[in-house]
């Protein structure tokens, strides 16, 4: 099993920044990638952005240029530096981790608890 720590949310006003931070432990052979995913009050969860173990990254259209994505895979840790913080990012954001478990060396995925960040005007 393997455990998602989220940390970073906050209140913010408008134009600010916050960095969230997510560590996983536990049962890891390998991590083939870790993102951010948010969910806005009374709506889906969304794909925010996404790093594979290479580095390579995917970002939702809706915070390209303002958001970026980056991970310590020394540390297991994934880390979304949001900037230019607009109210609709209002949301509870989740890690998601898509790993390789040491003990059956399957793939699975995790998710982290979920932390509010809130963007006021």
């Amino acid at each position: 099993q393997v455990q998602l720590v989220e940390s970073g949310g906050g209140l913010v006003q408008a134009g600010g920044s916050l960095r969230l931070s997510c560590a996983a432990s536990g049962s890891i052979f390998s991590i083939n990638a870790m993102g951010w995913y948010r969910q806005p009050p009374g709506k889906q969860r969304e794909l925010v952005a996404s790093i594979t173990s290479g580095g390579g990254t995917n970002c939702a259209d809706s915070v390209k240029g303002r958001f970026t994505i980056s991970r310590d895979n020394a540390k297991n840790t994934v880390y979304l530096q949001m900037n230019s913080l607009k109210p609709e990012d209002t949301a509870v954001y989740y890690c998601n981790a898509d790993y390789t478990s040491k003990y059956s060396y399957t793939r699975q995925i995790s998710w982290g608890q979920g932390t509010q960040v809130t963007v006021s005007p």
